[in-house]
């Protein structure tokens, strides 16, 4: 699939965030319960509901593609297409009654991602990226295209990151290098950040400690609107990739950003 997605996986995708938006939503502020998982991170019957209606959607449609998912094992992940779904990426934030929770959907092509989608259903808000398409941003029952900005220094860069927690030994040591270089260091978004950036309101997000769910949407959002992502060495994401994320609005700040990772 060199040529541009076709519609009908776009169509798809979206589909599958409207359904897990219409599972997830009736929880959110709500008393439910909460279980931990093996790497004591929080799980509740929503992200359970909404991965498992999604993942049926795709047996049913596509039955040739795999699955990998946050909450379930990997399905076929050796596939050709292949998708990727985080029911709720910031699940602490929807436990805690904090709406910038979101909905990732991903589909890869031979472990590159090609299709993405933020859906934020507390905000109402999404993006959507697909190779050969520019990236779109929903609000208000408006969509509109978006774009990152110019960014050239890290001087002048607004950087996000989900939570300076993710960072430990010696990668605390290399975002503190980023943190130090660049103008607004902020924390708490999420999945949020990145349409963010590609929406032209930030400028990088370096990020840790994340699983393939995490980010494969992302990819094709950013670089959709102009922006790169890229791991801490500056190659690209895909099914083989690690768990550290680079992503820059504009391509000149991301260069200095992934030297200061590399420690030069």
């Amino acid at each position: 699939m060199s040529d541009p997605c076709p519609a009908h996986f776009i169509d798809f995708a979206l589909s599958m965030a409207e359904v897990a938006t219409e599972i997830t939503l009736p929880y959110f502020r709500t008393p439910v319960a909460i279980d931990d998982k093996p790497d004591l991170s929080p799980v509740t019957i929503a992200d359970r509901s909404a991965e498992a209606k999604m993942r049926e959607m795709i047996r049913a449609a596509y039955p040739d593609h795999g699955i990998v998912g946050e909450e379930e094992g990997p399905e076929g992940n050796d596939r050709r297409f292949v998708w990727v779904l985080d029911p709720i990426d910031g699940t602490r934030r929807f436990i805690s009654g904090h709406p910038s929770f979101g909905t990732l959907v991903a589909l890869l092509e031979d472990g590159v991602p090609v299709l993405g989608v933020i859906n934020m259903p507390a905000l109402q808000e999404r993006w959507v990226g697909a190779r050969g398409h520019p990236t779109r941003h929903t609000s208000g029952g408006q969509t509109a295209t978006v774009q990152t900005r110019p960014c050239p220094q890290a001087a002048q860069a607004t950087l996000y990151a989900t939570s300076p927690l993710m960072f430990r030994g010696a990668a605390a040591k290399a975002f503190a290098r980023v943190q130090d270089a660049v103008k607004t260091p902020l924390f708490g978004t999420d999945c949020y950040g990145y349409g963010l950036l590609a929406s032209g309101f930030s400028d990088l997000v370096v990020e840790a400690d994340l699983g393939h769910y995490d980010y494969m949407a992302l990819v094709p959002i950013v670089e959709g609107a102009g922006g790169i992502v890229t791991d801490w060495q500056g190659k690209p994401l895909t099914l083989g990739s690690g768990d550290q994320v680079m992503a820059a609005g504009d391509a000149r700040c991301g260069q200095e950003i992934l030297a200061l990772l590399a420690g030069s």
